[in-house]
């Protein structure tokens, strides 16, 4: 499970782990008592269909091998190829900026103050250390709300690091470790959010005759119109590989996607599905994501356009994850969520640590924080039914801590399922809009819901 430890303050999360248990496991070739046919016999992408272009006899060192229409059944064994993530990108030994000695999470939480004493403090340092002028609105909110949650981010970071010290998830000796490179091929991707782009210029499709959902079989090559103009879904119980523009993605069971940006949503909604809980990573505009031109962001009224209202179920779970810009904050909170009739519940926030348990960042840097929130908020509406979905589920608590070593790859986001489960009934229609990957169990959607899915970003291990 991707839980390590589960706290009162919140959770220890493993994510490598979480996407290791996803069920990667593609069918390969038949393993037969005297050795395994290659993999070049077999035409697969999951549910093990092989052809009959099997070796000579001649060709194996232990004698003729059984012929395939008698024995595949009775003796012969399906191997499979299991691929798990590339480990190198959660290798976070050292923090991005170290803290100074008297900041380190290991020094314990400083001897309280309170909110208005540290305010002023931090607006002492940085006017002696970034400029002599005041600072503007949004500095002065930033440190406002930091001052506010600082002391819950320090203690209950502190005690879930103690419990995954004491269990041996955390090393506090992985600080001198060397790090190993870990570097994103540079041919992975095939511009999926240009391709998003080229599917305005297909020709229209005529949805009478089209159907709204692609079931994966064992094609690995899907044309692109159908991948862009309904939801792809893999309902089988392992793995496939999809082919797009000549690079290979791997889709987990049970899963399924829909590769479209925020103008062609209408497969989504013809997909017919109401969802018990919705993640949005929106790309919030920002200075850096300009500079960078990662990707491309969104203006607040363009995320209004999201139509939550009609994917959402009665009382569906709505979790939207924010920068820490109080700006960001303060639109989900006073316009997004009472647009689209979504109570906030809660605030909850992602504590990045490295394997040793200290902050990536310090806590008190002056720019980027170790932290970012989550909002949680449920539909309004449907009481009756509101109620009846209630029973045996935990009311959402506020200020919890979701705290884990990070991928290094951008914008990689910690699974929610196992965090979210106590709270919502089991087996639930979960979505992930703006997702950047896929999850057993959920429908995601994006310009780049594939992106992490990319073959070169695991590695391939044989199943005895």
């Amino acid at each position: 499970m991707s839980v390590v430890h589960r706290l009162t303050s919140g959770w220890l999360v493993d994510h490598l782990s979480f996407i290791n248990h996803c069920g990667y496991e593609i069918c390969d070739s038949f393993a037969y008592p005297g050795g395994v046919i290659p993999k070049s016999s077999v035409i697969s992408t999951g549910d093990c269909h092989a052809t009959s272009n099997f070796p000579s006899a001649s060709s194996s060192r232990d004698g003729p091998i059984p012929d395939p229409g008698n024995e595949i059944e009775t003796e012969g064994k399906r191997a499979k190829m299991r691929y798990v993530f590339r480990e190198e990108f959660f290798d976070i030994y050292k923090p991005h900026i170290a803290a100074a000695p008297e900041e380190q999470l290991w020094q314990g939480c400083p001897e309280a103050r309170s909110n208005t004493d540290f305010f002023f403090t931090c607006l002492l340092i940085l006017q002696k250390r970034k400029r002599k002028c005041v600072l503007n609105q949004g500095e002065l909110d930033a440190l406002e709300y930091h001052s506010k949650i600082r002391k819950l981010i320090w203690e209950g970071t502190l005690h879930l690091v103690q419990e995954g010290l004491k269990s041996g998830f955390l090393h506090s000796t992985t600080a001198e470790v060397d790090c190993r490179k870990n570097g994103v091929p540079g041919h992975v991707g095939c511009g999926l959010a240009e391709l998003c782009e080229m599917a305005k210029q297909f020709p229209a499709v005529n949805e009478s005759y089209h159907a709204a959902v692609h079931v994966l079989d064992d094609e690995t090559s899907i044309p692109e119109q159908d991948l862009l103009s309904c939801v792809t879904e893999n309902s089988s119980n392992s793995a496939k590989i999809v082919v797009l523009l000549g690079q290979k993605y791997l889709v987990p069971p049970k899963s399924s996607f829909l590769l479209s940006d925020i103008s062609c949503l209408q497969p989504l909604l013809n997909y017919k599905k109401k969802y018990d809980v919705i993640v949005i990573d929106p790309p919030w505009e920002n200075k850096s994501v300009k500079r960078s031109n990662r990707y491309s962001y969104l203006d607040s009224w363009q995320i209004k356009q999201l139509p939550i209202p009609a994917l959402a179920a009665p009382s569906c779970l709505v979790v939207t994850w924010v920068t820490n810009r109080q700006k960001h904050l303060r639109f989900v909170k006073d316009e997004l969520y009472p647009h689209w009739s979504v109570k906030t519940l809660a605030e909850w926030h992602w504590v990045k640590i490295t394997k040793a348990g200290e902050f990536v960042l310090p806590l008190d840097s002056l720019h980027k924080k170790p932290y970012e929130v989550l909002v949680l908020g449920k539909v309004q509406g449907g009481e009756e039914e509101a109620l009846r979905k209630s029973e045996d589920v935990l009311p959402i608590p506020e200020h919890k801590l979701i705290v884990s070593i990070p991928c290094s790859l951008h914008s990689h986001k910690p699974p929610l399922t196992a965090v979210l489960a106590e709270f919502i009934k089991p087996d639930v229609e979960c979505l992930e809009l703006f997702a950047r990957n896929l999850q057993p169990g959920w429908t995601s959607w994006g310009n780049e819901v594939l992106k992490f899915q990319h073959i070169d970003y695991f590695t391939l291990l044989q199943n005895e």
